[in-house]
């Protein structure tokens, strides 16, 4: 065993040394490609990090800590319809925001404990894939119809799968039906409309945040005056924030009122001395966001306040690392598009458009397929696919990859066949597929 790990910490060495022994510095073409790589990693730092998948991740947290699992899984458990098992199950992304591979011991737990195999199933595939983070960077980056094409594409395959899945293994679910067990009754600390408007209020904030300029540059649209007044707008509901944190949350309104201030003279310092419009909202995010951890965290009295925070924290641990990850190998690979900047990666654009270019059964296919093996972690899909759409890969694949690919792994599909066996797992993963493909060949035609 020891020996095993010398030696593969001997090819580790090995190849670090013959990539830094060949690396072609003078390939103008290698030199583009790591301007890009930077160029990449500089935007998305600038553009969506602080104002995007910051507030995103605190909304992880409330989903993780004030919304229980057990709540939402009796859902559709033995004692629920079906029509509520499904609805639940179709947009438990929302509620969980995990991975392809985080969704598995849930999937087994519920599996095992005698949920149907048609609700299991939606629910293991519409975990990873509607997870409230990626929806959210899927509109800003891939655009607003592809990120509502990926929601409504997620919800409908969990449905449509689920649903097969349990047809097809009639049988089987009849037998286990009679043996299900009752989920418990789990209370919830707090009415559901105070959790509701807790979420919400947070949920607005980031979206009035990110409000993007009209693409046509019309001035007298309702999408033109938001965008002129969004600020004031995501303060008014920043005001809303500070009341659900006293009266929901009971935090000492004190407190509240000292992030309220700081927050406030953090965006006045802001419009005073930058005088750039995109980085002068940066500021009082900053501090905030900042304010709202100390004062959560600094909670003696409610447990849940201070497990918010280390929740959100949770989140961007586990997250930021491996989008940044994403990032670099998508920028050195595929170049960096946005803004005005067109910068080309080591990979020829000629050979992604000849895969995935275009909206053929075969590009759909390839991407689908492509997907389904590989690993995505949570929001590196994003970056990945805008690289390959801006190296020629069709609109049509690029949501086919978005499909097939959060939801599957090689990992994930390993750990499935032990939960459920070989057969289903190959009809499960042959039905995403399926899907995808003839999903993304039906978005490609009109978009």
């Amino acid at each position: 065993m020891e020996q095993k790990k010398e030696i593969r910490i001997l090819l580790w060495m090995v190849a670090l040394f013959l990539f830094a022994f060949f690396m072609p510095l003078q390939s103008s073409n290698f030199q583009e490609a790591l301007l890009a790589t930077f160029d990449l990693a500089s935007w998305y730092a600038r553009e969506h990090v602080i104002l995007c998948l910051l507030p995103a991740f605190f909304i992880a947290g409330v989903i993780s800590v004030f919304v229980s699992q057990g709540a939402v899984l009796k859902y559709f458990g033995a004692r629920a319809k079906k029509w509520v098992a499904y609805t639940v199950a179709s947009v438990s992304g929302t509620i969980l925001a995990v991975c392809s591979c985080t969704i598995l011991p849930l999937f087994s737990s519920i599996h095992k404990r005698g949920a149907g195999l048609g609700p299991a199933i939606a629910f293991l595939y519409s975990g990873p894939a509607i997870n409230i983070l990626a929806i959210i960077l899927t509109a800003r980056i891939l655009g607003f119809e592809m990120g509502v094409a990926r929601t409504i594409g997620a919800v409908l395959f969990a449905v449509v799968i689920g649903s097969l899945m349990s047809l097809i293994y009639r049988k089987e679910e009849r037998a286990k039906r009679e043996e299900q067990m009752n989920f418990p009754e789990i209370p919830e600390k707090r009415p559901l409309w105070q959790t509701a408007f807790h979420f919400f209020t947070l949920v607005l904030i980031l979206v009035f945040a990110n409000w993007g300029a009209p693409a046509n540059g019309d001035t007298q649209s309702a999408w033109h005056f938001i965008w002129t007044y969004k600020w004031y707008i995501t303060g008014g509901f920043g005001l809303l924030l500070a009341y659900s944190l006293i009266r929901i949350l009971k935090i000492k309104w004190q407190w509240v009122l000292y992030a309220v201030l700081a927050t406030g003279i953090a965006a006045f310092l802001a419009a005073t001395y930058i005088e750039s419009p995109k980085l002068s909202p940066l500021l009082p995010v900053i501090v905030g966001l900042t304010a709202l951890s100390l004062i959560t965290l600094g909670d003696q009295k409610e447990e849940e306040n201070r497990a918010w925070t280390l929740a959100s924290w949770d989140f961007a641990k586990q997250i930021l690392p491996l989008l940044a990850i994403g990032v670099l190998i998508a920028g050195f690979l595929l170049g960096s598009s946005h803004d005005d900047t067109r910068l080309a990666g080591v990979i020829p654009n000629a050979w992604i458009a000849a895969l995935v270019g275009g909206n053929s059964l075969f590009s759909n296919f390839f991407a689908s397929i492509t997907g389904a093996f590989m690993y995505f972690a949570t929001l590196t899909e994003v970056p990945i696919v805008q690289g390959l759409i801006s190296s020629g890969m069709g609109k049509g694949p690029a949501l086919a990859l978005l499909l097939a690919g959060p939801s599957l792994s090689l990992p994930n599909m390993l750990v499935i066949r032990g939960v459920i066996g070989t057969q289903k797992t190959v009809v499960y993963v042959a039905l995403v597929v399926v899907m995808a493909t003839l999903t993304g060949m039906v978005y490609g035609a009109f978009f």
